[in-house]
């Protein structure tokens, strides 16, 4: 199934004290249901501090997320000539910082949960505290099964599983 996505500039909404800006699907409203008019999932990809993530992997783990894919990455952002120190040495403007970047793709209604918990767990309130980015997915496919869509998405144990004990509903 082709993913369609036509993106517009929208204005900045302010959510919890941060600004954040949506991408668009033929829509005037801003909302992540719009970010595609076919993607049933989004990608969140975060680039944060090594040391911090135990920490957003046990807050996933906490509302249910399950399946996570993360890299080793090196780069350097907004801190341009700011020095952050880590493991005991500084980095500056012409130095790569060590970072992780941890990928998780989600149904677009567990997508600010997820937001909402990477920034709790990661945030210090110091410079080259990360960046997270919210794409569109248009579809999932379990290799083993060649499953699609949300029966791949959704792993034994998971969020659904959480959700259906929760409200003594079975799968």
């Amino acid at each position: 199934m082709p993913c369609s996505l036509s993106m517009q500039k929208v204005a900045p909404q302010r959510l919890k004290g941060r600004v954040s800006f949506r991408c668009e699907a033929n829509q005037s409203t801003p909302s992540l249901e719009g970010l595609s008019s076919h993607a049933e999932f989004c990608k969140v990809e975060a680039i944060l501090r090594p040391w911090r993530l135990a920490h957003v992997a046990t807050g996933l783990l906490k509302v249910g997320i399950r399946g996570v894919t993360v890299s080793d990455v090196k780069g350097f952002g907004a801190q341009g000539g700011a020095r952050e120190r880590q493991a005991g040495s500084e980095f500056g403007e012409n130095s790569f910082v060590s970072k992780v970047k941890l990928e998780v793709v989600v149904s677009k209604d567990q997508v600010e949960t997820v937001i909402d918990t990477i920034i709790d767990q990661a945030r210090t309130g110091e410079i080259g505290d990360g960046k997270i980015f919210v794409s569109p997915v248009s579809d999932v496919i379990r290799v083993r099964t060649g499953e699609r869509g949300l029966k791949a998405e959704r792993m034994a144990g998971g969020r659904a599983d959480i959700l259906s004990t929760s409200n003594g509903k079975g799968t």
